[in-house]
């Protein structure tokens, strides 16, 4: 008969002699029992031997990189999936499944195949630091735009009516774009990398070559009054050989010009005010925001106007397409040179593949999100209605900038009551306030893996948070002054920053 021993949970005192024994005697017996199930079922015991040798061979051969992907660290370090509607186009959306169930769509014999597929397979870290602060505009530094391809050139534009473009590698000038007569409002890289178009309150266009940072040609003309916006033709889109981008002015038109030739192609013509804002989409569609309060939507090709967005009850500043960022970086993406294709085709393929995938979750189509005077957002679906998918509401003030995450899973608004806003892009459901900010925030931007936002303000500072809590990851102070532009690099490497002290900055971890 077996000796009955109560251990205690907790003893102070050494080990008794008999405790070794106990425990020898128990795991004997453990051992007995199994051995007694693997003699009455040798099937059992193949399983079970084929089971530890499996998961000894995991255990053993994941390297520290594998087990973080499989979740065996902090949990926002693991590889997070997007998940799709397997029973239609869209994202996946438990609704809709519990909806077809009840009204006989489907039945429960059937087997759901979800798809999915593994988002921002690498992580950009918060930017903590002021890695440089170069001065040489002479005035405010009114707009900032990292190259596709990238973080080591930014480009800028100021009120000293001069565009430049700096290395951030060493912090120093790279060019200085002398030629326009008013302040450069908007700058542009191409998303070949090749040419960058910067546009004045000269009422003028000037194309540039960025390695040398010479001016290619004369000055565009056709405007009467300034350039507010910018947008270039999307890589997968483009003829070859004649690129192309689209210019929108205070004098009510947009022009689409031929870069090459550095013609007019078309100006499209029907705002009855400023048009404030120009996106050239990936399916070959134009749109614009005007202070006349619509939005319109041209066909590229044609010329034509295709449909007018009436929502908002004062002007529109600012709009955003779902595709931004990878209409924006064309062929490169995070993988850097080494994996660009070499041929014009194959880069046009890569572009047209990273496009096709960026709109896989809203079924094939772009979303579009308006930012206006009247405090309110709304977001589009243009290509199946012209009516708004929703009206988003919550901001106390005039909100000045919007923006898509780089997955097109969530949109960010900047307004003048200090607050940024997060929102769903799916269905323009709100998330999270970020407050932080004690001034106006002028501008947002994503990091290129969608966990974080970085925001500039009238309070002189920029401030980085983490999306998924909506807390602030870092407060970025450094600048003299009120902060009008901020870029995060398209590789995640770097910010960069310019305002009303006349200086760049560029920040990283």
């Amino acid at each position: 008969m077996a000796m009955k021993v109560s251990l205690p949970k907790v003893s102070i005192y050494p080990r008794k002699p008999w405790q070794p024994y106990y425990h020898r005697r128990r795991n004997d017996k453990k051992q007995q029992q199994q051995r007694a199930r693997e003699s009455k079922s040798p099937l059992l015991a193949q399983h079970q031997k084929a089971y530890n040798e499996s998961n000894s061979e995991t255990q053993t051969l994941a390297p520290p990189k594998a087990q973080s992907l499989l979740g065996h660290t902090d949990p926002d370090d693991r590889l997070p999936y997007r998940f799709y509607n397997p029973l239609g186009d869209g994202e996946f959306n438990q609704e809709q499944i519990v909806k077809a169930y009840l009204d006989g769509t489907t039945t429960t014999e059937l087997q759901l195949d979800i798809p999915c597929r593994a988002e921002a397979v690498f992580k950009v870290k918060a930017v903590t630091r002021c890695s440089a602060s170069i001065s040489g505009h002479g005035e405010s530094i009114l707009a900032t735009a990292f190259s596709p391809a990238t973080s080591s050139r930014l480009a800028t534009g100021g009120g000293d009516k001069t565009a430049r473009i700096w290395d951030c590698e060493t912090g120093t000038p790279m060019h200085t774009l002398k030629g326009h007569t008013g302040w450069v409002l908007a700058v542009a890289w191409s998303p070949d990398n090749g040419m960058l178009a910067t546009g004045s309150m000269d009422n003028t266009v000037r194309l540039w070559d960025p390695a040398k940072g010479e001016a290619l040609g004369g000055p565009l003309k056709g405007h009467t009054k300034w350039i507010t916006s910018l947008s270039w033709e999307p890589y997968h889109l483009r003829e070859p050989g004649r690129p192309r981008f689209a210019s929108a002015s205070r004098d009510y038109t947009i022009r689409i010009w031929d870069a090459v030739s550095q013609h007019t192609d078309m100006a499209l013509t029907g705002h009855k005010g400023c048009v404030s804002c120009v996106k050239w989409g990936g399916s070959g569609q134009i749109y614009s925001a005007s202070h006349d309060r619509s939005v319109k939507v041209w066909d590229a090709s044609k010329g034509t106007l295709l449909q007018t967005l009436n929502a908002h009850a004062h002007w529109v500043n600012h709009l955003a397409l779902s595709t931004d960022f990878v209409l924006r970086t064309g062929y490169h993406d995070y993988k850097g040179k080494r994996e660009v294709p070499e041929t014009v085709d194959g880069k046009r393929r890569k572009a047209k593949e990273r496009y096709d995938v960026a709109t896989a979750g809203a079924g094939g189509i772009e979303r579009l999100v308006t930012a206006s005077d009247d405090c309110t957002m709304y977001l589009w679906e243009p290509s199946r209605s012209p009516k708004p998918l929703q009206r988003m509401v919550g901001h106390q003030k005039q909100v000045n900038h919007v923006t898509f995450s780089g997955d097109g899973v969530l949109i960010a608004s900047a307004g003048f009551d200090n607050h940024i806003k997060l929102w769903q892009a799916r269905d323009g459901k709100f998330l999270n306030t970020l407050r932080g900010h004690v001034g106006p925030v002028y501008q947002c931007a994503f990091s290129p893996d969608s966990r974080l936002l970085v925001s500039a303000s009238k309070d002189t500072t920029l401030k980085a948070w983490d999306v998924k809590t909506g807390t602030l990851a870092e407060n970025l102070p450094g600048h003299q002054d009120e902060v009008f532009a901020v870029d995060w690099a398209p590789d995640g490497e770097r910010v960069g920053s310019g305002g009303q002290d006349k200086a760049v900055r560029i920040w990283r971890n």
